[in-house]
C-alpha cells in the first residue's frame, strides 16, 4: 500500500510540474493542422529527427482493414480525413474539408474541400478521391472482409453494397470538384464524429489501384495484408520513407498544406517489453515512449523523465465467447464476474487512478449509468452459480497476448496469471492459449472460434457512446458470439437520435441491459501516459490517440 501512495504522490507532483512546460490533452490546446500556424522561434524548415518507442509493430498501414492503435498511430501522421479532432475538447474541426453542413432531413452532409492539397503521390485530392475511397469502403467483397476482421466501416455503417439495405451509407457524389456530398439512408448522430476516425483517412486512389489495395495476397506477422498495406499514401504532413523489422521511417512532406512542424525524420521503434522501452529512454536511444507501466514509474521518476498523463478514454475487459457450450448459461458468465477482484488487479498492475469498470463506456461520455448492475467480487457466491448451472469442470481456452502492452493492458501475462487464479479458486478449468501479439493475436480473438476467455480492450476514438457500446455490442460478433437482437435494435435506433436527455436516456438503459447478460466483464478504465526525455518542450497528447507529431515541440 505504501508504494501506491508514493507513485500517487509523484504524478502529482509531475503533473504540477509537467503544466508549466507540457500541453496535455488536459491543458493548453495544441495548434491544428488546419490552423497553418507559423512561429519564429521554429525553423520554417523542419530539420529534426525525432525517435519515439512503441509497444509493438503495426499489424498493417492500410487504416481501413487494420484497426489497431500501433497502426493508427503511424497512418495519423501519414494520411488525414476529412474531419480532425480538437485536442482540448474532443470536437470535430476542418481536416481536408474546410467547411460542412447537414441535409434538413438528416440523411446528407455537403462537405466543401481544401483547395491546393496533393497526395504524396502527387494525384491531386479533389471530390473524386473522396468518393473513390467511400466507394472502396463500400464495396469491400466478403472475401476482404473476412481476411480483415474489425473494419470499422462494418461497425460505422453496419453493412456494405451486397447487403445495401442494412447499410447507413448510401452514395458519395462529387457536385464539383471541391465539392463532395454524403448521403445516409437514416439519419446517424455520430456521423460528423465517426468522420474523424483514423479508418476513414483519404489514400491516394492511384496508390490504392497500383498496389492493389483490396488482394491480400501476402503475411504481416500471421495478419493478410496487401502490398498497399506496407506503403501508405496520404495527404499528411509525413510521407512514408521505410519499413525494416527495427523500424518505421517517416519524412516530412515538403509539399505540406499546413504545418509541418519541426520533425524532418520520424522513427517509430518498438520495444516488445516495458524495460527495454524504460532503458531505451534513459539510454538516450529514444525520445520518448508510450504506454508507461506501473512498474516502471518510479524509475521514471528518479531519473527525472517527464511523465505525461492522458484521460482516460479506453475500457479493459475480459471477453467471454457464448458459441462455447458451458458459457451459454448466464449463471456460469456471472459465476466469471463474482470471481474476478477488479479492485486487486487495479491496485496490482494499473496507474494509479484507474477506475474500476461495471459497463463498457467511460464515466466522461454521455450515457454512461451511474446505476448500471454491478455483481462485485464474491467468490463464494460465483461457486454457488457454477453448482446451479452444472459446471463439470469442462475446460475453457484463455487466450492472453505475449510481448505487446497496450493503453489497456498494461502487463497482458500478468493479468492473465492473476485472473486464472482468481477463476481456478471457485472451481473454473482454466486451459492457457498464450499468442504473440504478432502471431494474429487480434484476428484470433475477434473472429469465431474456440477462445472461451480472453483479454482485450478498446480504446474510444471518437467522443460517443455509439463507438463503445456500438463497435462492440451492436451486432452478432465472432469475439462474443452474442446475439441479443433486442440490443442491437435499441442501439440502433439510439444512433439516429437527435443529441439530448432521451438520447442519453437510452444509453444508459442499453449499458444497463448489456451489463445485465455479462457478454463480457468489464475490469478497468486504465489511465495511461507517456514518458519524454528533457528535449521535449511539448507533446500532443490525446484521450483517443489523435496525436499528430507536426504538433510536437523540442527544445532548441
Amino acid at each position: 500500500m505504501a508504494s501506491s501512495k508514493r507513485r500517487r504522490m509523484k504524478l502529482q507532483i509531475g503533473a504540477a510540474f509537467l503544466a508549466l512546460a507540457l500541453s496535455s490533452c488536459t491543458g493548453v490546446p495544441s495548434p491544428s493542422p488546419s490552423a497553418g500556424t507559423t512561429s519564429t522561434d521554429k525553423p520554417a524548415v523542419p530539420d529534426q529527427t525525432f525517435n519515439f518507442g512503441t509497444p509493438a509493430m503495426p499489424l498493417g498501414l492500410d487504416p481501413a482493414l487494420s484497426n489497431d492503435s500501433e497502426s493508427y498511430r503511424v497512418t495519423r501522421q501519414v494520411m488525414e480525413g476529412l474531419l480532425g479532432v480538437d485536442p482540448s475538447t474532443g470536437q470535430t474541426i476542418p481536416l481536408l474539408a474546410t467547411e460542412w453542413s447537414e441535409g434538413e432531413d438528416g440523411l446528407s452532409y455537403d462537405f466543401k474541400l481544401r483547395d491546393k492539397v496533393t497526395f504524396h503521390d502527387g494525384t491531386p485530392f479533389n471530390a473524386a478521391a473522396v468518393c473513390s475511397n467511400f466507394n472502396r469502403w463500400y464495396t469491400l467483397t466478403p472475401a476482404v472482409r473476412n481476411q480483415a476482421p474489425g473494419i470499422m466501416f462494418k461497425s460505422v455503417f453496419k453493412s456494405f453494397s451486397d447487403n445495401a439495405s442494412l447499410s447507413i451509407f448510401k452514395s458519395c457524389s462529387a457536385p464539383s470538384a471541391k465539392e463532395v456530398k454524403i448521403s445516409l439512408t437514416r439519419p446517424f448522430t455520430g456521423f460528423l464524429q465517426a468522420l474523424t476516425l483514423p479508418a476513414f483517412a483519404i489514400s491516394s486512389p492511384t496508390a490504392l489501384d497500383k498496389q492493389k489495395a483490396n488482394l491480400l495476397d501476402r503475411k504481416l506477422d500471421g495478419q493478410a495484408v496487401s502490398a498497399y498495406a506496407s506503403h501508405p499514401v496520404g495527404t499528411g504532413p509525413f510521407v512514408f520513407s521505410a519499413w525494416t523489422k527495427d523500424k518505421i521511417t517517416l519524412k516530412s512532406y515538403d509539399g505540406y498544406w499546413g504545418d509541418r512542424g519541426q520533425i524532418a525524420t520520424l522513427n517509430f521503434i518498438p520495444f516488445d517489453h516495458p524495460q527495454g522501452r524504460l532503458d531505451a529512454l534513459l539510454s538516450g536511444k529514444i525520445d520518448g515512449y508510450d504506454l508507461v507501466t506501473a512498474g516502471t514509474f518510479d524509475s521514471l521518476v528518479k531519473h527525472g523523465m517527464q511523465i505525461v498523463q492522458r484521460d482516460p478514454f479506453s475500457v479493459m475487459y475480459l471477453g467471454i465467447n457464448q458459441a462455447v457450450v458451458p458459457l451459454q448459461k448466464l449463471e456460469v458468465r456471472q459465476a466469471i464476474e463474482y470471481a474476478i477482484d477488479k479492485e486487486s488487479l487495479i491496485r496490482k498492475f494499473f496507474m494509479d487512478n484507474t477506475a474500476q469498470a461495471s459497463q463498457f463506456v467511460p464515466p466522461k461520455l454521455s450515457g454512461f449509468n451511474n446505476n448500471a448492475p454491478a455483481l462485485g467480487y464474491d467468490p463464494a457466491k460465483a461457486k454457488q452459480l457454477l453448482a446451479k448451472a452444472g459446471y463439470k469442470g469442462e475446460p475453457l481456452k484463455f487466450y492472453y497476448p505475449l510481448n505487446v502492452t497496450r493503453s489497456y493492458l498494461p502487463t497482458p501475462e500478468k493479468i492473465y496469471a492473476e485472473i486464472s487464479r482468481q477463476l481456478t479458486a471457485v472451481g473454473f478449468n482454466i486451459k492457457p492459449v498464450p499468442v504473440d501479439w504478432e502471431d494474429g493475436y487480434l484476428a484470433k480473438v475477434q473472429s469465431s472460434g474456440d477462445h472461451a476467455l480472453h483479454l482485450l480492450g478498446w480504446n474510444g476514438v471518437y467522443s460517443d457512446p455509439d463507438n463503445f457500446v456500438g463497435t462492440l455490442f451492436g451486432e452478432r460478433r465472432g469475439e462474443f458470439g452474442y446475439n441479443d437482437v433486442q440490443v442491437f435494435s435499441k442501439i440502433d435506433r439510439a444512433r439516429g437520435m437527435p443529441e439530448g436527455p432521451e438520447r442519453n436516456a437510452q444509453y444508459e438503459t442499453i449499458n444497463a441491459q448489456i451489463a445485465a447478460t455479462v457478454p463480457a466483464v468489464p475490469i478497468a478504465f486504465p489511465i495511461s501516459a507517456l514518458a519524454l526525455s528533457d528535449r521535449v518542450e511539448k507533446y500532443p497528447a490525446s484521450p483517443v490517440l489523435n496525436e499528430v507529431f507536426t504538433n510536437v515541440r523540442l527544445k532548441s
